[in-house]
């Protein structure tokens, strides 16, 4: 087992196959200059400079580092570093971070938000979750958005709001040049919120979201959908309250589908019913005409909906969650069975199948997509390993094995506004890599076979991957 390198130690990978993530071009006996944590030359046989760390990478495929443009891994109370660590050991090099906090975001205006050598980049962070609480009334809606763009939040994500204060907060947003993603408010009219500028829709909006313009009965299913909002928060500040309120995101966030009431499922059931894919098709074109992305996290609309799918509670990855999580999400498996009928769970499962189908239409309709799993928190959701997941679950939906790549990493950078550092493997980005032992644009199972990192300049060979996922397993065995 090779060491991992210092940051300041110069790192040449020699002989390898260099993927363009933009074609899949592959540049084959090529190698690739790492200094100071960022790529300095690529080309054949460069000189190695003086005291550099040589890595004979010949067969390997060198591809930027994966990202996890939906995760969770700072807050909701998990182990952080231990869900950074599991994160990178899969492959993962950078995430968005998809709720914080006015701490979190000063802390990082600072300089003084910290993180161990073995997690990835911080690609984005938000404020706090836009929700009933902090957006009573259109001009509070316009002041929390102002609050967080002060503190240096990335963008603004929107979560249990009403309709009427989303355009609110979308509306102060844009003006203030930051976006707005997250999910769609019941009842809220979705090609509006798209062509006006929401930047992303997380997992089909959340809820019945983008499924109900996927209808023939949309506005009817549309109306009854916002006659009925599942979460109500109070609208009063009390001393703590938000704390209260962050208590009870958790529980939702472990499985926001025991939410629904018999109502609810009657509506899904017939959202279901009168899927069209022809009404998802031109929903796809309107969204990629208006820029409007999407991030599937079809696996946690997998572990959501088929929350008690005994293959989940079996699944070998469990093993890097400590048994306090593991028992959590049991119970949370268990409650669900009880909570809804045979019948009612027919209907998750329904919806959830339109999910892969609503994907491979935006896939082909040029909508572009992003790849997300919301891990930590969610119910059966393991941080690193659901980005592999996520990948298979897109590859069923029909979406091929450069597509997949491309969401992985250069769609990334393109949503970021950041391919001058990164997305692709080019002398001036970041020393975030992967190496795979196969080629990634041959086959979407090629994806998985990761056998090498680089973090910011920073060598993990395959055997200090292994190494670091036994060690995390290990810990959790203990705990």
């Amino acid at each position: 087992m090779a060491p991992a390198s210092s940051p300041a130690q110069a790192l040449l990978l020699r002989g390898a196959t260099v993927v363009d993530t933009r074609d899949g071009a592959l540049s084959r006996d090529t190698d690739v200059l790492v200094r100071g944590g960022a790529i300095t030359a690529v080309g054949p046989r460069l000189t190695a400079p003086d005291g550099a760390q040589v890595v004979d990478a010949a067969g390997l495929y060198v591809v930027p580092g994966y990202n996890d443009m939906h995760a969770h891994p700072l807050g909701r109370g998990g182990d952080v570093e231990a869900a950074l660590a599991l994160m990178l050991a899969h492959g993962i090099t950078g995430y968005r971070q998809m709720s914080g906090d006015l701490d979190l975001l000063r802390s990082r205006a600072r300089g003084t938000l910290r993180f161990p050598e073995t997690a990835p980049e911080l690609l984005a962070l938000p404020g706090p979750l836009l929700t009933m609480l902090n957006t009573g009334t259109a001009a509070e809606a316009a002041a929390t958005v102002r609050e967080q763009v002060a503190a240096g939040a990335d963008f603004v994500k929107s979560a249990a709001m009403t309709k009427e204060r989303f355009f609110d907060a979308q509306a102060e947003a844009l003006r203030l040049g930051v976006p707005i993603v997250g999910h769609l408010p019941a009842g809220i009219d979705v090609l509006k919120a798209s062509a006006l500028g929401m930047k992303s829709i997380e997992h089909f909006g959340s809820g019945l979201g983008v499924l109900a313009c996927c209808s023939t009965d949309e506005h009817d299913l549309q109306r009854a959908s916002g006659a009925r909002q599942r979460l109500t928060l109070p609208r009063i500040r009390l001393p703590f309250m938000d704390r209260v309120v962050n208590a009870v995101l958790r529980r939702v966030v472990l499985n926001p589908v025991t939410l629904n009431k018999a109502e609810d499922v009657d509506i899904l059931d017939h959202a279901v019913r009168t899927y069209d894919e022809r009404r998802t098709l031109e929903l796809a074109e309107r969204f990629a005409a208006d820029g409007t992305w999407h991030v599937p996290t079809l696996i946690r609309q997998r572990t959501s909906k088929l929350c008690d799918d005994p293959a989940l509670a079996a699944d070998e990855d469990l093993r890097y969650m400590s048994p306090a999580t593991v028992r959590t999400w049991q119970g949370a498996a268990r409650r669900f069975r009880k909570r809804f009928t045979p019948r009612q769970r027919a209907t998750f499962a329904a919806s959830h199948r339109l999910e892969y189908d609503m994907a491979g239409v935006f896939d082909r309709a040029g909508v572009r997509m992003l790849v997300g799993t919301d891990s930590s928190g969610a119910v059966w959701v393991v941080p690193g390993a659901a980005l592999h997941d996520e990948i298979d679950l897109l590859a069923e939906a029909g979406i091929g094995a450069l597509r997949l790549l491309r969401m992985l990493t250069l769609s990334a950078a393109e949503f970021l506004g950041t391919t001058d550092t990164m997305g692709t493997v080019e002398a001036g980005r970041r020393a975030d890599l992967v190496l795979l032992d196969a080629d990634p644009v041959a086959s979407v199972a090629h994806l998985h076979r990761v056998v090498g990192v680089v973090r910011a300049g920073r060598y993990y060979d395959a055997p200090a991957l292994a190494a670091l996922k036994e060690r995390l397993a290990t810990a959790r065995r203990v705990d």
